[in-house]
């Protein structure tokens, strides 16, 4: 591991914690929080699944950051990409042609389904999904857009709104949003008791959602293939390829955001080739680059792009397509493909992650259910298992708590610990972030 160099005016490499907190503090606004009471750790670098600090405290990433450092930390190949497109032209409008783009463009549409070959860029997976509802609606010249209660989508107008959770209510200025339950049998919201009933009761409450809003007012139906800060809800056989239909039925485009979900984060390039399905616009972000340089997009079907032959788009960003991010997504995409770690994250997840998980669930009371696939997994834990009541956001701020402390970065969501490491997580790497998990619960346990 490589320290970081001192700042000017510092003493010591260990005072450049503390120097980064001072600042961090005095300066710095973070999302989604009060800004009061935050302690967050400083951290100076990072090298496969594995982050530090300035003094070399080290942390087993089992959050990916936010989910999104697919590739791991620092891959060289990427990071070498990055600098070389630097040193070859750093920036350039996306009304100009550019080879890198081109070839970044070329790279996503080939993992795509048939008939998907134009690809929109944007600066992250908010604006994927904001202009993904932008195109479905003048694709249709319809306005509605039906979205789940359990789902995240973003921080930008249209795509908070069609959020589900609690993020959505302070910031609904977006129009013509519905919501609908989606499947997630452990909680059912339509008394099911099994994934065939969980799935027909699921796809009838979304017909009769659409029956009553008007077939003919609804543009979209906007998805994530697989739920993930909602709680990595795998959707049960049948359910998206019964979305589909029910689309195809009204004319509705179908949305899936594969933000978080896609390129190898369930095992897949993208978690909808697991699935009977194809979408009419996908969104990515996130695990295209691992996060390295600010990215996202639309993987655009050819019905909608061929509305855009000679209607003008209406959308655009300064940043579209950026040399930078382009040359990332080029190398991230090809080492993925020559190092084998798509396939790889859907074997560490059957033989190593699902398996522990299974372990820890059957020796602690505190766990409910675990789910997942791939490098995309949740422990959903409970209070009591019979009410399968959720546990106090108090334990579940000493399980994060008692996990950093203990060296492993967690990605805590409500009641759920969710697993989601980088895809090149090993197997020694995944056991001991399991005993580590087994050491927090066990004291949760005692707790309750």
């Amino acid at each position: 591991m490589t320290q970081p160099t001192a700042l000017s005016g510092s003493n010591a490499v260990a005072d450049l914690d503390a120097r980064t907190t001072e600042l961090d503090r005095g300066h710095v606004f973070h999302s989604w929080s009060a800004q009061g009471g935050l302690a967050l750790l400083p951290i100076a670098g990072g090298h496969g699944t594995r982050v530090w600090d300035h003094a070399g405290r080290t942390y087993l990433d089992f959050s990916s950051q936010l989910v999104n450092v697919n590739i791991g930390h620092q891959h060289p190949a990427v990071v070498a990409a990055i600098q070389e497109q630097a040193s070859t032209l750093a920036t350039i409008g996306p009304a100009t042609g550019n080879l890198t783009r081109g070839v970044a463009a070329q790279r996503i549409a080939a993992r795509a389904p048939e008939g998907f070959n134009k690809v929109f860029f944007t600066n992250g997976g908010a604006d994927a999904v904001e202009n993904a509802i932008r195109m479905a609606r003048l694709h249709t010249g319809r306005d509605k857009v039906v979205s789940t209660y359990r789902s995240y989508h973003g921080n930008t107008g249209a795509a908070v709104v069609a959020t589900g959770d609690w993020r959505r209510i302070p910031n609904e200025y977006a129009r013509a949003h519905v919501h609908v339950f989606g499947p997630y049998l452990y909680r059912s919201e339509f008394w099911a008791t099994t994934p065939e009933e969980e799935c027909e009761r699921s796809l009838r409450h979304l017909r009769r959602v659409i029956d009553c809003e008007g077939p003919a007012s609804v543009a979209a139906i906007l998805l994530e293939t697989i739920p993930g800060t909602a709680g990595v809800l795998l959707p049960p056989p049948g359910y998206l390829p019964g979305v589909r239909a029910l689309a195809d039925e009204f004319g509705i485009m179908l949305i899936l955001d594969e933000v978080m979900a896609g390129f190898g984060r369930t095992g897949e390039w993208f978690a909808l080739d697991a699935y009977d399905v194809v979408p009419d616009l996908i969104t990515f972000a996130k695990g295209v680059n691992s996060g390295y340089v600010p990215v996202g997009g639309v993987v655009i079907s050819d019905p909608i792009a061929r509305t855009f032959d000679d209607r003008v788009f209406p959308g655009g960003l300064t940043y579209s397509g950026h040399p930078l991010a382009a040359a990332s997504i080029v190398a991230a995409l090809d080492a993925m493909e020559s190092e084998g770690i798509v396939t790889h994250a859907k074997q560490i997840g059957a033989d190593a992650i699902g398996p522990g998980l299974a372990v820890l669930a059957e020796k602690h009371p505190v766990v409910g259910e675990v789910r997942g696939t791939g490098v995309f997994w949740a422990m959903e834990l409970v209070a009591d298992r019979s009410t399968r009541e959720p546990l106090s956001a108090a334990l579940m701020g000493r399980a994060k708590g008692e996990l950093v402390g203990r060296g492993l970065l967690p990605f805590i969501a409500d009641n759920r610990i969710h697993v989601v490491p980088p895809c090149v997580v090993t197997a020694d790497e995944v056991a001991e972030a399991l005993a580590t998990y087994d050491e927090v619960l066990s004291l949760l346990d005692e707790e309750l």
